[in-house]
Parts: structure tokens; C-alpha cells; sequence
């Protein structure tokens, strides 16, 4: 492949690949930092005297000091892998805590959510951020961003997830260095005065003025949620159904502060300081004032995690756009990815947005080119738009793997809202700066006020009518890791092909087919042979799944079963045929008894190898062991945790395996 002769796009693959080797096996990061610079020295070394650095030897330490230098850079940037982190204090239990609001997350129905740096325990310094978690009400002030804190409260582990191929935010979180939550109420802490500022504190409490600033003047509810999104970063206010209007479209990624929104931010600045090309230096003072504007807008949209990445993506591309040699774009946005991983923080490589913006990026600057060439219409407005059109077509191609592994989707009609929206993007973000500034020095105009509300109402509408047509929505697609690495490979086989056709690529991107569709073959039979029963846990409800082949049968006492429950397990499995059936009282699977007692607490006197308890039956546990002598006891979500942990504590009397779907999740009747 012509891309890998670059030696920066070489280096960076080496240090993904050592930060993946990092990620799933465990290394002691003083070992592995000797070990690294012991490799560096001597690469320096054979560099000074051999001055061969074609040698297989160079070539061979080269490749194993890359990988080594990424495997230590993920395993040192792990917070718990810190001497200091907080989680190496022993006596943390009924300590005294001292926090720092750090970020402000979207709250839940129940309460409101923060990540805080740990600055001590117990008047000792330590390290580490945890998930802060307190009850919303509205006789209670929020935090902001830099608040500090003192609280008594115990930290609790974060749940793995409950239910068979549900989101895992327990592997979330520590991709984003946080292991433990913290759950506070207003009694159990104190705010401290006059807390330090950070750039970050100062970034959240500059973009909070502009939005009390924004909320003065009159734009509707939708559309001042919305401009907070593609202006600001905060998505906390738009509502359930406008965002999922804009995933079932496709353009769900116009609502986060982005690499679209800083790329598309970068060429509105390149396009408005054109004119200083025609000056001494003036494409050097272009870069300049360009970096500068792109970072003072990350500044006012609130320097999070994935402003900081995307800019930091887009000054690199600012460079490249200096030097103006196509051949040396691949390298710069290969370099950018190495300084953000090695410099900024390994763990976003295992972040969607992260993967998306650079899989989006690589694709428009490699297929871009390609499906350019393949017509040239000679009406300028035509071109215009058919060279839109093959921007998006490439951007979709690049992060069409990456969506099916993660959201199981494909929107059809996608290139209608992209066609649409991403050319009125820059006007709309150009239009907002302007707006904000304007606020500002309040001189905004009620018309300029009433232009930009129906300008963000009009996309909101197209985006509701692309995301009424269900027909084009393609979902539930089921799409494993071996699937993406594949599709991934004939994508990039299929391009190679396209770039020059020889009957090597051919082969190669036949084979890249071949074992792509194997792949899915091999899956689709192997589904077909798998058969369990799970007792789900759903609060308030009792759910047993029965799985035989591609055929599922929802057992249940309630036929409103949460969709994302069954649809999640129907996607992941590959069922094609779900029934629902009503819950009885004993069952046989696996030649193996199922006595179900419900609220009535009536059971008939039998031997049940298990017994499944739901809807907090009143019953006497012990008299119920006497009698049935059962080989396990199961609880599932419908019952009172009162009841849970009474019959727990039975069930530890009388040596009886309990198992409650609430602490150790779903039940697999194996």
C-alpha cells in the first residue's frame, strides 16, 4: 500500500498497535519505561555510527520501540496505575474528601452528574476523578465547573451492566480514567469559598454567560438548544425528540462541537483571510491567525475532551494546508494523531468520536479524489453540489464500519440531510460567531435574531421529515468486531483497487470479500445452533428470554417489555423472529424444573431444581427450603429490596446460592 511508505503513518500504526497491547494485557510501567529508552538509546546508537537506517536490525528495534513506547504510554497515562491515585489509600472508607468539579454532565430523570478531580483524603494529597452523583431538586444550586468541595461520602464501584449486550458505562467511564461514582446528597457536603480557577473553570463560566446572554433574546426553546449545541457544546438542553430526529437522519454528529464543526470553522477562516496570500508572509501570518481563532473558539465552546482532540486534529490540518502538498497531508494528520495519543491522552483512541472524525478525515482526503474524477460537470452551481455530494459519499464510506459496529444503523437518506445541512453549516456557524458577538456588546438585532431562529428551525424541520422516513432507516444490523476489521479491509482494498487497477489489487480485494462474507456465513450458522434461557433484570417486571436458534420467545408478565431491552439482544444475536408469551408458573428447560412464585405467594409442592421469585410473593423462605429443597434461589427485578435482602440473608443461612438479577445481573439457566 502506498500509504503505509510514509514513515509518519508507519510510526503511528506501531504506536496503536503497542497502545492496544497495552490496553488488554497488564505491564509494570517502570519495566516497560527502562525497557523503552533502553531501545531508544540503542536506536539513537546504530543512527550515529552505522548511519544504516535501512538495516533489517534499525528497522527491527525501530518497530519494537514504537510499540513499547505505546504500550507505556497507555499503561502510565491509567490514573489507578498513579502511586497517588486515591484508590491506594486504605483507610478511604468514612474519610473526608476533598473535590473539584471538573465537568458538568447531562443529568438523568433522578439526578444530576458531574466528573470531580480527588484533590485529597483526609487532609493527604491524592489524585483521581470520580463520577459525582446527587438527587435533583430545585431548591438546590448546581454545580459549576472549578466548584470545590468537602464531603464524608463513601465512593461505590460502577455496575457492570445488567442485561446481555447492553452499553457497558462501567468500560466507558475507565476509558475515561474514572472507576468509582460517588453519590452525595446536600447534607452530606460543604462548598468551599473562593475556589481556585482553572482554564477549563474559566472556558465553562464564559460559555455559561453567552448562554444566559442567548436565553435573554427571543429564540424558541428547540432552536436555543440547538444553537447551544453547534455553538457551545451543550447538549443538555435539547430535547428526546429532536435528538433522536437527527440520529434517525444521519446528522446526529452536527449536534456535538466536532471535527466537522472545527474543519468546516477552519475553511470559513482560510476563505475570509484569502486576501492576505496577496502579502509578504501572508500565508504564514493565514496559519497564524488561523490557529489562534480555531483555539479561541475551542475556548468559548468550553475546552472539553473532544474540542481540545478536534482542534488539536485541525491545526495540523491548518499546516498541512500551509505547506500545500497533497502527498504530506496523510503524514501531518498521521502526526496529529501521534501527538494526541502520545501527548494528550492515549484512551481516545477507544472513544467513537475519535475513531469518526479521523475514519471521516482519511476518507474524504484518499476517496474524495476518486469519485471526483468520475464526472465533471461543466455548470459551476453543478459542480458545486456534485462535488458536495462525493464529500459526504466519502465521509459516510470512511465511517460507515465504525457506525455499524457501534449503532447498528444506516441511515439511507443521509446525503440528503448532509447535502443540505454541511453547506449551510458554515453559514450557520459563521452566523452564530457573529451572533454571539453581537450579544456580547448587545447590539444583537431583533431581525437578525428572528433570520437565524427561522434558519435553525427550517434544518430542524428537514431533519424531522429525513427521520419520518422510516422506510430509508436501515437498523438492527447486526456487526461484530471481526466484521468491522474486514469491512474496514475491503474498504481499503476497494480503494486501492480504484486508485490503480492490477490483478494483484483484484485478487486481494476478492479475497477481502471472500472473508468478509465467510465471516458472516460462519455467524449466521453458528446463531443457528445456539439455544439459552435468561432471566432478565427489568425493574417492575419479570422477563425470561428463550433463545433457540434464530427464534426468541419473551416470557413475561407485562407486554411492555422496554424495546432497547430485546431489541439490543435481537441485534447482537441475530434472531430474525420474536413472540411474546405469557408468564406461568413452572417451566422445564434443559431437563431441568422452574417453579415461578409471584405476589400471590401460591405454589404447589413439588421438587423444582430452581425457584424464581417475582413480585415480592409474602412468603416464608425457610418453611419454602423445608419443603422444596430447591438447588438455587433466583430474584429478579419485580421484587422489593427489602424482601431481596431478607431472602438473601436466608438463603446465606440455609447454604442455598441466591442470585439476585439486581447485583449479579441477568440469569443464564445453564
Amino acid at each position: 500500500m502506498k500509504l503505509l511508505a510514509f514513515i509518519p503513518i508507519r510510526l503511528t500504526l506501531l504506536l496503536i498497535v503497542g497502545i492496544l497491547i497495552g490496553h488488554y494485557f497488564s505491564f509494570n510501567p517502570t519495566h516497560l519505561l527502562f525497557t523503552t529508552l533502553f531501545l531508544f538509546v540503542l536506536l539513537a546508537s546504530i543512527f550515529v555510527f552505522e548511519k544504516n537506517t535501512k538495516s533489517i536490525l534499525f528497522g527491527a528495534i525501530a518497530t519494537l520501540s514504537f510499540i513499547l513506547l505505546g504500550i507505556y504510554s497507555y499503561t502510565a497515562a491509567q490514573p489507578i496505575n498513579n502511586p497517588s491515585h486515591y484508590s491506594k489509600y486504605t483507610q478511604a472508607k468514612d474519610a473526608l474528601w476533598g473535590l473539584k468539579i471538573k465537568e458538568i454532565l447531562k443529568p438523568n430523570q433522578f439526578s444530576n452528574r458531574y466528573f470531580a478531580t480527588v484533590e485529597g483524603i483526609d487532609d493527604k494529597k491524592f489524585s483521581g476523578n470520580l463520577l459525582i452523583t446527587i438527587p435533583r431538586d430545585s431548591t438546590y444550586q448546581i454545580f459549576n465547573v472549578d466548584d470545590e468541595l468537602l464531603t464524608y461520602a463513601d465512593i461505590q464501584s460502577i455496575p457492570n451492566p445488567l442485561n446481555p449486550h447492553q452499553f457497558n458505562y462501567k468500560k466507558y467511564l475507565e476509558n475515561l480514567g474514572v472507576y468509582h461514582r460517588m453519590n452525595i446528597t446536600p447534607s452530606t457536603f460543604v462548598k468551599i469559598k473562593n475556589s481556585r480557577a482553572t482554564l477549563i473553570g474559566t472556558a465553562a463560566k464564559a460559555r455559561n454567560y453567552i448562554i444566559k446572554k442567548l436565553d435573554q433574546e427571543n429564540f424558541g426553546a428547540d432552536e436555543l438548544s440547538v444553537i447551544q449545541a453547534l455553538l457551545l457544546g451543550q447538549r443538555s438542553d435539547i430535547s428526546e425528540e429532536t435528538y433522536t430526529n437527527y440520529q434517525k437522519a444521519g446528522a446526529v454528529h452536527i449536534l456535538a462541537v466536532s471535527g466537522l464543526h472545527i474543519g468546516i470553522l477552519l475553511l470559513l477562516i482560510q476563505f475570509l483571510l484569502s486576501p492576505l496570500q496577496y502579502f509578504p508572509k501572508g500565508r504564514t501570518i493565514t496559519l497564524i491567525l488561523s490557529v489562534l481563532l480555531l483555539w479561541t473558539f475551542a475556548f468559548i465552546a468550553g475546552l472539553s475532551a473532544s474540542i481540545i482532540r478536534a482542534t488539536t486534529m485541525f491545526t495540523f490540518v491548518a499546516y498541512a494546508l500551509y505547506l500545500n502538498r497533497p502527498s504530506n497531508t496523510f503524514n501531518i494528520l498521521a502526526l496529529s494523531i501521534l501527538f494526541i495519543l502520545l501527548f494528550i491522552n492515549p484512551n481516545l483512541l477507544f472513544q467513537v468520536g475519535f475513531q469518526m472524525s479521523y475514519a471521516a478525515v482519511f476518507a474524504i482526503i484518499w476517496i474524495f479524489p476518486l469519485l471526483k474524477k468520475l464526472w465533471f460537470p461543466k455548470n459551476k452551481i453543478i459542480r458545486y453540489f456534485w462535488q458536495l455530494l462525493c464529500v459526504s459519499v466519502a465521509a459516510q464510506l470512511g465511517v460507515l464500519p465504525i457506525s455499524l459496529y457501534y449503532f447498528h444503523q444506516f441511515p439511507g437518506l443521509f446525503f440528503i440531510s448532509n447535502l443540505v445541512i454541511i453547506p449551510a453549516l458554515g453559514v450557520i456557524l459563521g452566523m452564530g460567531i457573529l451572533v454571539i458577538f453581537l450579544t456580547l456588546l448587545n447590539w444583537l438585532p431583533s431581525q437578525l435574531v428572528w433570520f437565524y431562529n427561522e434558519v435553525i428551525g427550517l434544518m430542524n424541520s428537514l431533519i424531522a421529515w429525513v427521520a419520518k422516513q422510516e422506510s430509508f432507516i436501515f437498523s438492527a444490523i447486526s456487526f461484530d468486531f471481526i466484521q468491522l476489521v474486514l469491512a474496514i479491509l475491503v474498504l481499503v482494498m476497494g480503494i486501492e483497487l480504484c486508485t490503480k487497477l492490477t490483478y494483484k489489487r483484484i485478487i486481494f480485494f476478492l479475497i477481502s470479500i471472500l472473508c468478509f462474507q465467510g465471516w458472516t456465513v460462519y455467524q449466521n450458522f453458528e446463531s443457528n445452533k445456539k439455544s439459552e434461557i435468561l432471566v432478565l433484570h427489568q425493574t417492575r417486571k419479570s422477563i425470561i428470554i428463550n433463545r433457540n436458534g434464530n427464534n426468541l420467545s419473551i416470557i413475561t408478565n407485562k407486554n411492555n417489555t422496554p424495546d432497547y431491552l430485546i431489541s439490543d439482544y435481537k441485534t447482537a444475536e441475530r434472531i430474525d423472529n420474536v413472540k411474546f408469551d405469557s408468564l406461568n408458573n413452572s417451566y422445564t428447560f434443559l431437563d431441568k424444573s422452574l417453579l415461578i412464585i409471584d405476589s400471590t405467594g401460591i405454589y404447589r409442592k413439588s421438587t423444582s431444581n430452581r425457584i424464581l421469585l417475582t413480585q415480592s410473593p409474602k412468603i416464608n423462605l425457610d418453611r419454602l427450603i423445608d419443603s422444596l429443597m430447591p438447588n438455587e434461589i433466583i430474584a429478579d427485578g419485580s421484587n422489593y429490596k427489602s424482601y431481596v435482602n431478607r431472602w438473601k440473608a436466608t438463603c446465606i443461612k440455609n447454604k442455598i446460592p441466591f442470585h439476585y438479577t439486581g447485583e449479579k445481573g441477568y440469569y443464564n439457566f445453564e
